[in-house]
């Protein structure tokens, strides 16, 4: 059909939920064509009327990426039945939702969206994109700690090896890590596997965009600069973003 698109693709670009949630969500029921329930895998037409939990989805015209800085205690999802989901805290009054994920127990920089195509191509682990944070932990951080985060740690319960990383001691329990990938609470399991607890984490920085002086629990939208930056840095990739008209 011309001009269709996958039911998870059409409520992602409409700043629903990431197609991932998209795909949980009609599972769930919660997602009509037409007025009939959706199933994985339905394409949507223009002249299709799509309802997200009785309500008209529309795409929204308007490209919108906000920095923000997540206070611990708010959890990375647009699910409406997390009472302390990070959608209803922003309250935008615009839909957008988070591009990846920060542990409830965490804060600082996360990026909120309405681009389907955005998400897929920042979230790829194939692509190598850079996050940095600032961590602090319950002991004095060690040469030999930094060495063996830095060239990669297996992970038992994950069966899987980080990546190589950058590490750098910043304090005398506080260390700066720059990641390429983003696995299940990461950091936090690599410490452990050194006997190391963390006690704070901070992130600082997604690819270009950093999060300077913004204040916790407050969110601005990126600079047209900011937007040509992380073009650059993602035209590489497939499903490219649409930029907003500025």
């Amino acid at each position: 059909m011309e001009g269709s698109v996958r039911i998870n693709k059409y409520l992602s670009e409409a700043g629903v939920c990431s197609r991932r949630e998209a795909d949980r969500q009609i599972e769930a029921g919660r997602v009509a064509i037409n007025g009939r329930p959706a199933v994985a895998g339905d394409k949507v037409s223009p002249s299709d009327v799509v309802m997200y939990e009785g309500k008209l989805v529309s795409k929204e015209e308007e490209a919108i990426l906000l920095a923000v800085n997540k206070p611990a205690g708010i959890v990375c999802t647009s699910e409406k039945r997390e009472k302390d989901n990070i959608v209803d805290y922003i309250n935008y009054p615009k839909r957008i939702y988070p591009i990846g994920r920060l542990d409830k127990t965490s804060h600082g920089l996360l990026l909120m969206t309405n681009q389907g195509e955005l998400v897929n191509k920042m979230m790829r682990s194939g692509n190598y994109h850079e996050k940095e944070y600032i961590v602090k932990v319950n002991k004095d951080v060690t040469d030999e700690f930094l060495h063996g985060m830095a060239k990669g740690v297996y992970l038992e319960e994950l069966q899987k090896t980080t990546r190589p990383c950058l590490v750098e001691k910043v304090g005398r329990r506080v260390f700066r890590i720059i990641l390429t990938q983003g696995l299940n609470r990461q950091i936090r399991r690599m410490c452990e596997s050194f006997q190391y607890r963390v006690m704070d984490l901070k992130r600082v920085r997604i690819m270009n965009i950093r999060l300077g002086d913004l204040k916790e629990g407050e969110y601005r939208k990126v600079t047209r600069e900011e937007w040509r930056k992380l073009q650059e840095q993602i035209k590489g990739s497939s499903n490219g973003p649409v930029l907003p008209k500025w």
